[in-house]
């Protein structure tokens, strides 16, 4: 296992890429995870998702439940009309917290690491973290959202 060099700041081209569909779980894939595991547990972090580690495929990891999840090709399929607002920090913007409205609940689809095709529904804090992991996927993140109050620290 390798502990990544974590890519920052809001105009990093990486950061603003959309990821690409991981077409199937290799033994290089689960690699990967692997690393962006003990990368995440070195910044303790709670999520991590590709483009953070310098990659494009469609993968993040999560915690959730309190138990780390590596997530392939993830895509929310519904989210909650009921929002919340609450401070989010990110490996990527050191020192920066915003406060971000999401969804109290979403319905995620995934791959897991034996490449089978998963559904969970997620709530609150969860849910949370895997809204702002997906956003890394698709190139967004949290100084992109209206925000109120910026803290550096």
């Amino acid at each position: 296992m390798a502990i990544l060099p974590i890519v920052i700041g809001p105009d990093n081209p990486i950061l603003r890429t959309k990821t690409k569909k991981v077409p199937k779980v290799t033994k290089e894939i689960k690699q990967l995870i692997k690393d962006m595991i003990e990368t995440m547990h070195e910044a303790s972090g709670v999520g991590l998702a590709s483009p953070q580690v310098n990659r494009t495929e469609r993968i993040c990891i999560a915690v959730i439940g309190g138990k780390i999840t590596p997530l392939i090709n993830p895509k929310i399929t519904s989210k909650s009309k009921e929002t919340d607002i609450d401070q989010e920090g990110c490996l990527s913007l050191p020192n920066v917290w915003l406060m971000i409205p999401r969804s109290i609940e979403i319905k995620l689809d995934y791959v897991d690491l034996q490449g089978k095709k998963q559904q969970r529904k997620l709530m609150h804090f969860d849910a949370r973290v895997v809204q702002h992991e997906v956003d890394h996927l698709e190139g967004v993140l949290i100084v992109d959202y209206p925000h109120s109050s910026l803290r550096s620290e």
